[in-house]
């Protein structure tokens, strides 16, 4: 079992940037294929980026609105997983969540029964 704290949200102009993190313990950390989420108000939750352990070829996959713009990465060493988002528009604003699954499909299709506090981004002039 994985336990994640998510961090680095806050106000922003659009255009500027941001850098999430999300720590992890609990677990063989690098094991773990990891996900970046977000749920805007009235909306579904949705997979914005993920990240598939090191031993399975550290594959990334971007929602088609952040290709470009966001990026995943993590430090296997610290147990953290980040989301440099840039050129943020207001629609990227939500709430955002990090999660952790051995399985890579798992993490593609956000199929979890529990969820973190996340980290809100705002988006706004």
């Amino acid at each position: 079992q994985v336990q994640l704290v998510e961090s680095g949200g806050g106000l922003v102009q659009p255009g500027g940037s941001l850098r999430l993190s999300c720590v992890a313990s609990g677990s063989i950390f690098s094991r773990y294929a990891m996900g970046w989420y977000r749920q805007a108000p009235g909306k579904q939750r949705e997979l914005v980026a993920g990240m598939s352990s090191r031993i399975s070829g550290g594959t990334t996959n971007y929602a088609d609105s952040v290709k470009g713009r966001f990026t995943i990465s993590r430090d296997d060493a610290k147990n953290t997983v980040y989301l440099q988002m840039n050129s943020l528009k207001p629609e990227d604003t939500a709430v955002y969540y990090c999660n952790a699954d051995i399985s890579w499909p798992r993490i593609l299709q956000a199929d979890f029964g529990s969820w973190g506090q996340g980290t809100q981004v705002t988006v706004s002039s």
